[in-house]
């Protein structure tokens, strides 16, 4: 299924995926933490992904920080803040990330908002991921909290990504809100 998926999304014409970027930022602009919030986090797209060029450039209109994942030690995620032409470097995975020291990164619970890659979603916030878990186990700590709680996460997926149902695992942390290029999902509504 995810091969499936991610041949979906590596197929839309560029034209397509730019349109669904500049929509995309009208639907997260339904939330207001996105209009606010000071440490939002998000990700550099690969692999047919959502692009956040539009993402950020909203962000940084509004003088907010945005942070890139680094990946860590115990295979999860840290986050490091980055603007346009600071210094970045392929992980082990090819993703670029920030090229700062461990010493100016910052954990998890320190954001406000995270936006999530993702292959697939239903409305209870149930997401289908690339598959190493990195987000999972990076945001444990979310799974028995009433929520929606800091940091808020937002997957970020193409309106025709969406399943009409996911058997989440107990090792899943479910999202908060879904956007779309069509719309904002509030998934704290949808019974669990």
């Amino acid at each position: 299924m995810r091969r499936r998926r991610r041949a979906l999304c590596t197929q839309l014409p560029a034209r397509e995926r730019a349109s669904a970027a500049a929509a995309l930022v009208r639907s997260l602009e339904g939330l207001p933490e996105f209009l606010v919030d000071n440490h939002i986090a998000g990700y550099w797209a690969v692999r047919g992904e959502m692009p956040l060029h539009a993402v950020y450039a909203s962000l940084r209109a509004r003088g907010q920080g945005y942070f890139l994942p680094v990946l860590g030690n115990e295979r999860t995620l840290r986050f490091a803040q980055w603007q346009a032409g600071a210094a970045l470097h392929n992980n082990r995975y090819g993703i670029p990330e920030p090229d700062v020291p461990v010493t100016v990164q910052v954990q998890p619970d320190t954001l406000d908002l995270v936006l999530v890659p993702l292959l697939g979603f239903d409305r209870r916030g149930s997401r289908l991921g690339s598959g190493g878990g990195w987000y999972d186990r990076s945001f444990a700590f979310m799974r028995d909290i009433t929520r929606p709680a800091r940091p808020i996460l937002v997957g970020i997926g193409y309106h025709f990504q969406e399943i009409a149902e996911l058997a989440p695992e107990p090792w899943d942390v479910r999202l908060d809100f879904v956007a779309t290029d069509r719309e904002l999902i509030d998934c704290t509504k949808s019974p669990a």
